[in-house]
């Protein structure tokens, strides 16, 4: 039998591991042993490490160890104004940094009592749908052309360069406004740091065309290709009981038949206006390839509601992106909660003022943290060969777990 590396083995563990090899080879009975899986693993956003049960190729148990990426953001915004923590908010989801930094500054709005121009608010919603599809895509174009490795590899190699082509469009688009490529700054207290450029919403409309034209490309490696449906259909069952122990949210928990979106449900922003054009994809089986399906479909209903957004903008009268704020700001005394349906899921942010220029307290609740929670759950009973295509479709950054 030949040897796999699962990840760093010591000790006992590795001990375990030959004598359970050598028990194989000889068509002994399969002892359980114990498998460390990282900390460093490609199927995973960052450094996590999975502690494996297995019992020949099946996983027995699983324990996720998490940790390794930890920066204490919570505890660094105590000592950093409202403009210096949207530095800090924007960067444990690094594929969905807008969305991360605009959660930390309608918990501060909603405490100071601030009224954000309309211009501002629609171009918010523009831009989080757009960094929406940005962080699926990502997935999207990533973890099918690996998982797809039964049958002809070509289509869906050939749907991810179509999928890279897409995002770098709107990647294009977006660093174009803010001058980010990846951690935007471009949020502020009362609204976003600049006016648009002349002739950037017509830019959008063009590359959400582009991003749309792409789609059946992608969808038919998840939908169609033979491959891809074995290494996904039926593999790491999700129930909704489970979505709810754990709280996993997001398209993860929506492919188990969960319908909860805050968009629609609790609306923000620009969402309450734009009801006709949202909505919310959800799937009943619970497996690899529906959440798949729901991040696939999502893409279509991010793209439309970035369409939206920018033919509001363009009939929009000229009014200020920003509200107007005292040189120090301060927000008053008391205690604020925020939550935002982010690409990933749901993020809470609960803030707590003193009436300074700094938070006195700031929690996070990330969705990585529970989408990776589950997995104790949803790998207990599957085969090792299935791990890359469970921890894949899970959709979480360690960043954003770990903060």
């Amino acid at each position: 039998m030949g040897e796999r590396h699962l990840g760093p083995v010591t000790g006992a563990s590795q001990r375990n591991a030959v004598a359970v090899t050598s028990a194989w080879a000889q068509g002994g009975a399969a002892a359980e042993v114990l498998i460390s899986l990282g900390p460093a693993h490609p199927s995973g956003h960052g450094m996590l490490r999975l502690n494996l049960t297995l019992e020949a190729d099946r996983i027995v148990a699983a324990e996720p160890v998490i940790g390794y990426v930890h920066r204490g953001a919570e505890k660094l915004f105590e000592a950093r104004d409202f403009r210096q923590i949207i530095v800090l908010a924007n960067r444990h989801d690094w594929l969905g940094s807008f969305a991360s930094e605009l959660g930390v500054v309608l918990a501060a709005e909603r405490l100071a009592g601030i009224e954000v121009p309309p211009r501002a608010v629609w171009a918010r919603t523009l831009l989080a749908e757009l960094n929406r599809v940005l962080s699926h895509l990502a997935f999207l174009s990533s973890y099918p052309p690996e998982i797809a490795d039964a049958g002809p590899r070509r289509d869906a190699g050939e749907a991810a360069s179509v999928a890279f082509g897409a995002r770098e469009l709107i990647q294009v688009v977006m660093e174009e406004i803010s001058g980010g490529r990846m951690h935007y700054m471009f949020n502020r207290v009362g609204g976003l740091k600049e006016e648009l450029p002349a002739g950037w919403l017509d830019r959008v409309h063009q590359v959400a065309a582009r991003g749309r034209a792409a789609l059946p490309a992608i969808g038919a490696v998840v939908r169609d290709h033979p491959g891809f449906r074995a290494r996904t259909q039926n593999v790491g069952v999700l129930t909704g009981e489970q979505v709810r122990q754990y709280g996993v949210s997001g398209p993860a928990a929506r492919a188990s038949g969960v319908d909860f979106d805050l968009r629609r449900d609790e609306p923000y922003l620009a969402y309450g206006e734009l009801a006709p054009v949202l909505r919310v994809a959800t799937r009943q089986d619970g497996d690899c390839l529906a959440r798949f399906e729901c991040m696939l479909e999502q893409v279509a209903v991010s793209l439309d509601l970035a369409d939206a957004c920018a033919s509001r903008l363009a009939v929009l009268p000229p009014g200020p992106i920003s509200a107007r704020l005292p040189k120090v700001f301060k927000v008053p005394e008391g205690h604020a909660y925020a939550w935002t349906e982010n690409p990933l899921g749901i993020n809470g942010y609960y803030l707590v003022s003193r009436g300074g220029k700094t938070p006195w307290r700031l929690k996070l609740r990330s969705a990585s943290f529970g989408n990776v929670q589950v997995l104790s759950e949803v790998l207990a009973g599957s085969r090792v060969a299935d791990l890359p295509a469970i921890l894949g479709s899970m959709f979480f950054i360690v960043g954003d777990m770990d903060r």
